[in-house]
């Protein structure tokens, strides 16, 4: 059985200005789109107000009023047809805050993988299945942000479970708002607030460093940049069929009008511990990072899988690495909108079937390390000029008979142990959604030091994923 209790935003957000903030056109590619994760927060001090709905509702609405009111602002367009985000007292994007008590131990929900005593921690490893909670917990999948169903751009759910020692803290936030890296940035500054409300009662909060959440920071930097010609942008201009219709100049009302991308729910976990995470690289290449390394297992991994289930392989394979641009532009590092660079290596799959795992790392290196201000400045006039060019990837991007599509989204190194709401820092990362079939997000696990894989991919492709010798040298696959 399942209890919900709605909490509604009250007067706290009495304190917002009405605004305007312009939207980039990168910010408007991200409609439809989310950033959502499941945090879970171990009560070790038995604290009877651990995670209290209240102190993190009135946290979270006292930091969007003094710095994030875009969060409830309303995307649209103005009379001179630019994007911007409408900051309406009277007509606010309220967030959506709740609590929901879930009748089942947290345990009915876990998997363990047993640990050994050579790794950092001699404990268990836990991982939360978010496929088993759906199935068997009474919950109907947890809501999800978006401006088109139901203006909701903040959705929170604290998940209380029965005779429980663990909260979990679920989020989902619109892409409009943020990517990744500005996700954790606003996380982070809600933790600040919620630590000096729990410690002194009081609202009165002056963060460490506060965010930049101008997009002129952004646009003002890059209008100083030349931009090159990415390889993967002509592939898509040459080798790839163009959509059968015409884009208009002004895309902002398009993009926003554009409705949702359905959600994958076919989703998977892969574990990789520390010493097979140094095996990997020794066995393959040692002068590579593991993520590269690892990005070359997966990849070619991914072909053999889909090769299998179509009967055929496929023509093109695609390995996209997702970087944050604050680290390789000069834009304030605490900058929270988009910004995310993309490298796309659009290489023939009989070549990466055929490579050597070291030699295919080298090949998606040379393609990522292109990644810099020049070359997020074409992707960003890409997206701005070229409609059709970007519906025409997005439609490419995908596992087909045709393609093959492994997109890496690194998160390991953003600073999620930094988000503690006074209660100590998140035991067990977890997630839920992430649009993009094919998309993979690499997790740091701190309870063994290794990482974790969240991979959208077909349950079928991954059931002949799971059957690849030499991925399951290195993967632990739990759900």
């Amino acid at each position: 059985m399942l209890a919900s209790n709605p909490t509604k935003s009250d007067d706290l957000l009495a304190g917002i200005k009405p605004q305007e903030l312009k939207l980039t056109t990168l910010d408007l590619a991200q409609f439809g789109l989310t950033v959502d994760g499941i945090y879970f927060y171990k009560n070790s001090q038995n604290e009877g107000e651990f995670m209290s709905l209240d102190l993190l509702r009135r946290s979270f609405l006292q930091l969007v009023v003094d710095h994030y009111p875009m969060v409830v602002g309303r995307p649209l367009i103005n009379a001179q047809g630019q994007a911007i985000m409408a900051i309406d007292p009277t007509n606010l994007c309220l967030p959506d805050i709740a609590e929901i008590q879930v009748d089942y131990a947290v345990d009915a929900f876990m998997t363990i993988r047993p640990n050994v005593p050579s790794e950092e921690s001699s404990d268990n490893v836990k991982f939360f299945d978010i496929k088993r909670f759906y199935r068997d917990s009474g919950v109907n999948r947890l809501p999800r942000a978006t401006y088109h169903k139901d203006h909701t751009a903040a959705i929170i759910r604290v998940l209380r479970f029965k005779d429980s020692e663990y909260v979990a803290l679920a989020y989902s936030f619109s892409h409009v708002l943020f990517d990744g890296s500005g996700m954790i940035i606003f996380m982070n500054h809600w933790a600040e607030y919620a630590r000096h409300l729990f410690k002194t009662g009081k609202l009165d909060c002056q963060l460490a460093q506060v965010p930049v959440t101008s997009r002129t920071a952004m646009q003002k930097y890059f209008d100083s940049v030349e931009p090159v010609d990415p390889p993967f942008i002509r592939h898509f201009k040459e080798d790839v069929s163009p959509l059968p219709m015409e884009f208009p100049e002004n895309i902002a009302p398009v993009l926003i009008a554009s409705p949702d991308l359905p959600t994958c729910e076919e989703q998977h976990l892969m574990h990789f511990s520390p010493a097979n995470l140094e095996r990997m690289r020794q066995d393959i290449d040692k002068t590579q990072t593991v993520n590269m390394v690892l990005a070359a297992l997966c990849a070619q991994a991914m072909v053999r899988a889909n090769t299998l289930v179509y009967a055929t392989l496929p023509q093109t394979s695609y390995v996209v690495v997702a970087y944050d641009g604050r680290s390789r532009a000069n834009v304030p590092p605490n900058f929270t909108g988009n910004i995310s660079c993309t490298a796309v290596a659009p290489l023939p799959s009989p070549k990466v079937a055929d490579s050597s795992y070291g030699d295919l790392a080298k090949t998606i290196k040379e393609y990522s390390s292109m990644v810099g201000s020049e070359y997020t400045k074409a992707v960003i006039s890409t997206i701005e000029t070229n409609l059709g060019l970007l519906y025409r990837a997005s439609f490419t991007l995908c596992n087909s008979p045709q393609t093959s599509y492994f997109g890496l989204t690194s998160l390991r190194y953003l600073p999620f142990r930094t988000i503690d709401f006074g209660f100590g820092a998140p035991e067990i990362l977890s997630f839920d959604y992430f649009v993009k079939e094919g998309m993979v997000r690499m997790y740091p696990n701190y309870q063994d030091g290794g990482v974790d894989l969240i991979l959208n991919y077909p349950d079928a492709n991954f059931e002949r994923l799971k059957q690849d010798a030499d991925l399951a040298k290195y993967a632990d696959f739990i759900y």
